[in-house]
């Protein structure tokens, strides 16, 4: 659950007038740059609810930093309402309403057919650069010397434009807001979540980092690959041998964690529990104030409860249901993206939920563990001896016992298989990774790909098409030949193979200037392959018809039934064999 307040510690999205976003991560005592809109203490937002808009106010003797200013709402949506209630066309006088005082006449030229205006066109205006009179050197030289949130200067800006009464409603409005995007001091505290985060990597950072994976291609990934939170099973009968929990989902993400953070978002282990949310909040929440945390919120390496000494006979844990198990090619896996959500996978905090409910393995130790060195159980020492040792090498002797039952008790747990998904998105060759993931899952679990290019999508769909699973079966190979050249995976193990894509491209919608927006960025579409996992029968199946001396004999008997209820009907009737009275009626 995403917390209400801004807390030290945390991550926040700070989004400006021109629609840019920039991340912050909130330290008490610094200072916060929002480029050239200025910059402010970060003390201002701590103890705050998300989602305000400030103003950045310079303090008139200069001697003190700038101070911040809660936008209200009725002044955010002013322009909003000034707009639906103004009429910029005088239909009646044949003029439009005044321009810094200045009347000019109306020229029209789309009507309708009673003659009445329409719309008005700037086709015959000339834009030149001559018609702002005020230039850049005195505009800076206003921005040094401003001491407000950039309003004053718009206005003067304005009002310096010559040609300002020769524009359109629309072409005055359109000027109005770049002007204001561009000198307006405002931003918003947005809350750092999944979607967000995508939209930043993608729009205004490297996009080749997450394999441009767009917004509305990531909730399709999601929707279809159905992860959600499982209520855990394991109570009921916790001796039981091979026991695994519910709702466990199996990655392959080279995204820098953006897919994991979307999993997590899903099963609710994404955000830290907060442990400040009883702590005092800001006052005189309607004038800028310097929010001092209080002494119990200073996080200092003397009192950080990740820096108290933790004994060396502490026992790992691991959840058993509601877990994301990585497969990872290097010794640790790329999940930098977390960090963002308070996740250090370097050094995990035991407070946060994914320090339990995340699983990392490498490929080695899925297919080969024997080979691996992280698997290979160090010395066993008896505990008398080890309490003679030193401290530092008392300690290491333990981290190495801790690090090897963990990795040998994730490697077991994964190889046992029954996960409830499989979501894919590498740079890697995809058959040899479905040939070994693909059996790790139970039925009817889903199978999603993601691929910035649709032609390795299209080659794992041919390779479970309808077409090689009738080959395989006609003619399968020795399981112990598998792979082959033309049976790379088990063809029966998937059903429904599907490549797919999603696009949400933004449009301007407005009377006679209905288009999409030309200043979206290019790059990948991302295609999705989908597929359901199934489990083969065993043996052969057979379907028999019923025999043709089977079949006659039903009929045989059919009509004798049929007779028996004829002769009931004419006797109850009273009549003969002929089908006439009898005399007794």
């Amino acid at each position: 659950m995403q917390p209400e307040l801004v807390w030290p510690g945390v991550h926040v999205v700070l989004r400006v007038p021109s629609g840019s976003h920039s991340v912050h991560e909130i330290k008490p005592n610094t200072t916060i740059s929002v480029g050239k809109y200025g910059s402010f203490q970060s003390n201002f937002l701590i103890g705050r609810p998300y989602h305000y808009t400030y103003e950045i106010l310079d303090q008139v003797d200069g001697s003190r930093p700038s101070a911040l200013r809660i936008v209200p709402p009725a002044e955010l949506y002013a322009d909003i309402k000034d707009e639906e209630a103004s009429k910029p066309v005088d239909l009646e006088g044949g003029k439009q309403a005044a321009i810094n005082g200045k009347e000019r006449p109306a020229q029209f030229e789309i009507v309708d057919q009673k003659g009445e205006v329409l719309l008005r066109t700037n086709r015959n205006i000339v834009d030149d650069a001559r018609s702002q009179t005020m230039t850049m050197e005195e505009i800076e030289m206003l921005k040094a010397e401003g001491k407000g949130s950039g309003r004053d200067l718009i206005a003067k800006i304005l009002d310096s434009h010559s040609a300002l009464d020769q524009k359109t409603a629309f072409a005055l409005a359109k000027y109005t807001l770049r002007k204001t995007k561009k000198y307006l001091r405002r931003f918003t505290v947005l809350p750092m979540d999944v979607p967000l985060l995508t939209r930043w990597m993608m729009t205004e950072k490297d996009a080749l980092k997450t394999m441009e994976l767009r917004e509305e291609t990531l909730a399709l990934v999601g929707s279809w690959s159905n992860v959600h939170f499982m209520p855990s099973q394991l109570e009921e009968h916790p001796n039981q041998p091979g026991n695994i929990g519910q709702g466990r989902w199996l990655m392959v993400d080279e995204t820098g964690g953006l897919l994991v953070a979307a999993a997590a978002e899903r099963l609710g282990i994404l955000h830290p529990p907060n442990e400040q949310e009883n702590r005092p909040l800001a006052t005189h929440m309607n004038r800028p104030v310097n929010v001092q945390p209080a002494g119990d919120m200073q996080l200092t390496p003397e009192n950080s409860q990740d820096s108290q000494p933790k004994s060396n006979k502490r026992r790992f844990s691991i959840a058993k249901s509601n877990t994301i198990t990585i497969v990872h090619a290097n010794s640790q896996p790329n999940l930098s993206l977390l960090r963002y959500f308070s996740f250090d996978a370097a050094n995990p905090a035991l407070s946060h939920p994914l320090s339990h409910h995340l699983r990392t393995l490498s490929w080695l130790q899925l297919l080969h563990p024997e080979d691996d060195n992280a698997c290979t159980e160090p010395e066993n020492i008896a505990p008398e001896v080890v309490q003679t040792w030193k401290s530092g090498k008392r300690s290491n002797h333990y981290r190495k016992r801790r690090r090897w039952e963990r990795t040998v008790a994730v490697v077991s747990d994964t190889r046992l298989g029954n996960f409830d998904g499989l979501v894919v998105a590498t740079s890697l060759s995809l058959p040899p990774v479905l040939h070994h993931l693909v059996p790790l899952l139970h039925g009817a679990a889903q199978v999603v790909v993601y691929s910035p290019s649709i032609e390795p999508l299209v080659e794992l769909a041919d390779f479970y098409s309808t077409q090689r699973r009738v080959a395989f079966l006609n003619d399968p190979p020795a399981p112990e030949a598998m792979p082959t050249v033309d049976f790379p995976v088990n063809p029966t193990l998937l059903l429904a193979p599907t490549v797919q894509t999603i696009s949400c491209r933004p449009w301007q919608v407005l009377p006679g200037r209905t288009h999409p927006l030309m200043t979206g960025k290019g790059g990948s579409e991302g295609y999705v392959f989908t597929a359901t996992r199934v489990l083969p029968a065993e043996g052969g199946v057979e379907a028999r018809g019923i025999s043709k001396k089977r079949k006659d004999k039903l009929e045989d008997v059919d009509r004798d039934e049929s007779e028996s209820r004829r002769e009931k009907v004419v006797k109850s009737q009273g009549r003969g064999d002929d089908g006439f009275l009898t005399s007794d009626n």
